[in-house]
């Protein structure tokens, strides 16, 4: 490897109201290294690569950016790509309508005389597909393809304006873990190809998998910096300069105690709203009083969708099936209903579906539940305020201002806005899908608390998690679904995650699930 360095980023500081962002911050990259950027939610990550990248203009910051030994001054997104810096953010910019090709050549089309080329446009998009290890049709629509595969066609599009240097913002914190692992394979293959990396990912196993260095940011500073081959680098280590100080238990201990059914459902069936796809097939479960009740699987096995349509019927069409509150039959057809009745949803798709991103984060926490805060008619504006800080700060979330946009918070910083909405309903059941997707190590802890709390209190709640350890860690119980169907249920004394891959891998057999013996089909 190359020891020059391709990138040095001097003193970067940036202020956003009330809120310092980047206190002097100091970054070096090496020539075609995978550099690792590390940090809690809020510690200036994404907002450091904002300013390399252009998205944060030269002169709202202050500090220098050296590139290829050359001092920067971009204004724009353009002028750090022409000089060959790409970014995928964490959320995906593909449009969805569109086909791969016509989303790799958006705004720099290929055209002839004026008129758009789109057989040379298809085979360079042949070209760049193969690079990432795609065989896809140039015409196929970004919606048919699978999440990590997008991930792969953002990378091909970065590709195709020649980059130098890669930037990728939590890139498998959407992915299953095969997803994960091809595109790690693939940033690695770019490596050899000449292509710098720096990789931001809370995933820490992953970053020691691929990494070659790596910097940690606490609280808009640099505190650390590590060679993978000169230092001693482990997850404890990292860790502790992520949040300053040790934490010994990922998972908290618990002392809740488990009572009787709270939530039932039974025989429940759900099909996609536009293809001929069943999501949910004959679905039978039940969640306790103070329990904590996963469920494991793989993407695309149908749990987000199974809760979706349970919660309100906000999901799919041609539902069936029956659901029990403290053994009483109701029936949730809206999303008012399900609240209600004492339940609550957190999303895993937080910009779509859990928040205003437009809207403050006083008004994010009070919208589920705006009945505690209206008096006649009216929004009483103070007790909005005060019963919203109270909330977000229980989580712990960093922000200027209760009357702050959602939209510039960390991404974990929204995840914890979301899950401060649904809490501020008080439900009896609490559905958490993916709750700590793009959150750091710190605040995933404080989660898991709240999440004992909860159960302690006697709610039933219910998480959805594609990470086997969390899954494992936080759960009294486990369903394993796979492909619509529950195709088993673990204990916590048999659960583990070669348990999980075994009740996933079962193709026709007898399993238990609720303590009844049934036959499943893969």
């Amino acid at each position: 490897m190359n020891n020059n360095l391709i990138l040095e980023m001097k003193q970067i500081t940036k202020d956003y109201p009330g809120v310092r962002a980047l206190d002097q911050v100091d970054i070096k990259v090496k020539e075609g290294e995978i550099h690792a950027l590390c940090g809690e939610n809020g510690a200036g990550k994404s907002t450091l690569m904002k300013v390399l990248s252009g998205v944060i203009p030269y002169g709202d910051y202050d500090g220098d950016i050296f590139y290829e030994g050359k001092r920067c001054e971009f204004k724009n997104v353009k002028q750090s790509e022409l000089m060959g810096i790409g970014i995928i953010h964490q959320e995906l910019a593909l449009i969805q309508d569109l086909s791969i090709a016509e989303n790799i050549f958006l705004a720099n089309e290929i055209s002839k005389r004026g008129v758009i080329d789109w057989d040379e446009a298809n085979r360079q998009t042949i070209a760049l597909l193969k690079k990432v290890g795609l065989d896809e049709a140039p015409e196929e629509l970004i919606k048919d393809l699978s999440v990590g595969k997008q991930q792969l066609v953002e990378i091909a599009k970065a590709l195709s304006k020649d980059i130098k240097l890669l930037i990728l913002d939590e890139p498998t914190s959407s992915l299953n873990e095969e997803d994960s692992q091809n595109l790690l394979k693939m940033i690695k293959e770019l490596k050899s190809q000449g292509v710098t990396s720096i990789i931001i990912s809370h995933k820490l196993s992953e970053l020691e998998q691929i990494g070659d260095s790596l910097t940690v940011l606490r609280d808009g500073k640099t505190v650390d910096y590590l060679d993978f081959k000169k230092d001693e680098v482990n997850e404890d280590r990292i860790i502790k300069a992520m949040v300053g100080r040790e934490i010994t238990n990922l998972y908290p201990e618990k002392s809740n105690k488990i009572g009787d059914i709270l939530l039932e459902v039974k025989n429940w069936s759900v099909d996609h709203p536009l293809y001929d796809r069943r999501m949910a097939d004959n679905v039978s479960f039940y969640v306790k009083k103070g329990e904590v009740v996963g469920f494991a699987g793989l993407m695309g096995a149908g749990r987000s969708e199974l809760f979706r349509s349970i919660f309100g019927k906000s999901f799919g069409r041609n539902i069936k099936g029956e659901t029990y509150i403290n053994g009483q039959r109701v029936h949730l057809n809206n999303v008012s209903q399900a609240i209600k009745h004492g339940m609550a949803y957190a999303t895993e798709d937080r910009k779509t579906y859990g928040l205003i991103l437009i809207d403050s984060i006083k008004n994010n926490v009070t919208l589920a539940g705006l009945n505690k805060v209206i008096k006649r008619g009216v929004i009483d504006d103070n007790l909005e305020v005060r019963d919203s800080e109270k909330q977000v700060k229980a989580l712990k979330l960093k922000y200027s201002d209760i009357n702050q946009d959602t939209l510039n918070l960390s991404g974990g910083n929204q995840q914890k806005v979301v899950l401060s909405k649904w809490m501020y309903t008080a439900p009896d059941i609490l559905i958490l899908d993916e709750p700590t997707r793009g959150i750091d190590v710190g605040a995933k802890y404080e989660i898991y608390q709240i999440i004992n709390q909860l159960a302690e209190m006697g709610k039933a709640v219910i998480v959805i998690s594609s990470e086997m350890p969390e899954v494992i860690g936080v759960s009294d119980r486990v369903y394993v679904m796979d492909n619509a169907v529950i195709k088993g249920e673990l204990t916590k004394d048999n659960v583990s995650q070669e348990a999980i891959m075994r009740t996933i891998l079962k193709k026709k057999e007898e399993v238990k699930v609720n303590g009844e013996t049934k036959t499943t089909t893969a």
